[in-house]
């Protein structure tokens, strides 16, 4: 495998891009653009996602605290069942009442489960909000399983805290629910991760070479948006913040000399060889109309992970596309074809 897979990006208008290697498939899902439900989509090669069918498994709720802004689900496998978090809100508005901050949105946390083989085809059960300790805007979690014990990892607001999230981590009970409080691993503070936006957000993890790495999003999600790093030995106290060294600049940035802007969000798979594999999205250009939350052209890309000669990850810039990206408002189908006119709620 070079350093990107043959085509990129891999998946189109797929924002907060999650891939799990699983029985040697790669099972996609990400933000749909209309935020209304959770997808699915399964391939042999990265690069074939994109053609893949997407598999609707969850759809909003009419009213309630699952009716709003669908974000970020992640698809997990754990003791033989699968598992999503998603966030989602009871409105498409939010409050400005973080020190500080500007307005922050209403989401929560949430669980769907999959007991069937095939997640695709298998019956998805909610399993409701996960209880984080305390009531306010969180999202983005992730889960891992590290010394036979299961950890989320979140972002969520903290109103003594100026900004809209930081990072948290506990270790669960069940896929469900939290056995540990929340600890608070990371707040953003540096420069970079407070560009536009008061932001730590869309952890993901990787254990590798005796480490545990921790990536992270900060700053608002156009051009400043860029990718920032904890790294913890493995066999450290996972809930102990002394455990973990914050990196002071970014790792992964916007780079105009391949029309890459924005990268973030990411996940980790690997290559059927097993090499590490950093899936992220990514937009092609700077200037956006309207709200940029509403702009459905972050695709999702990916690229081979290198690590030196001591174990650290080499980062690297965002790869150039080789697959033609729409530069309008309108969503596409899965084929690419045009599926409907996205309008601004």
């Amino acid at each position: 495998m070079t350093d990107q897979v043959a085509t990129n990006p891999i998946v189109l208008q797929r924002a907060d891009p999650h891939v799990l290697r699983h029985d040697g498939q790669y099972y996609f899902t990400g933000s749909h653009p209309a935020y209304d439900r959770v997808v699915l989509r399964r391939a042999a090669r990265l690069e074939d996602l994109q053609e893949a069918p997407e598999v609707t498994i969850w759809t909003r709720h009419e009213s309630g605290p699952q009716s709003h802004l669908i974000w970020a689900p992640e698809i997990h496998r754990v003791d033989g069942a699968w598992y999503v978090y998603y966030a989602a809100a009871p409105n498409d508005h939010g409050t400005a009442d973080a020190p500080g901050a500007h307005e922050t949105f209403n989401h929560r946390v949430f669980v769907l489960e999959c007991t069937a083989n095939d997640p695709l085809t298998g019956e998805w059960v909610d399993r409701g909000q996960v209880d984080t300790g305390w009531e306010s805007f969180a999202l983005d979690a992730t889960s891992f399983v590290h010394g036979g014990h299961q950890y989320l990892v979140w972002a969520q607001q903290h109103l003594a805290v100026r900004g809209h999230s930081n990072l948290y981590i506990a270790r669960m009970a069940n896929p469900w629910t939290l056995a540990t409080p929340a600890v608070e691993l990371s707040r953003p503070e540096h420069d970079w991760e407070v560009k536009g936006f008061w932001v730590n957000e869309g952890p993901s993890v990787l254990v590798r070479g005796g480490r545990v790495f921790l990536t992270y999003s900060g700053a608002a999600t156009g051009i400043d948006y860029a990718m920032g790093l904890l790294t913890a030995d493995e066999g450290a106290d996972l809930l102990d913040p002394a455990s973990w060294t914050k990196s002071a600049e970014p790792v992964f940035v916007s780079d105009p000399a391949v029309g890459q802007y924005g990268p973030g969000h990411n996940s980790f798979t690997e290559s059927p060889d097993g090499e590490t594999v950093l899936v992220y999205h990514a937009r092609t250009y700077t200037e956006i109309a309207g709200d940029p939350l509403w702009d459905p052209n972050r695709h999702a890309r990916a690229q081979v992970l290198p690590f030196d000669a001591d174990g650290d990850p080499v980062w690297g810039t965002p790869v150039p596309d080789t697959r033609p990206v729409p530069t309008s408002t309108e969503v596409l189908a899965p084929d690419g074809a045009p599926s409907m006119a996205f309008v601004t709620p």
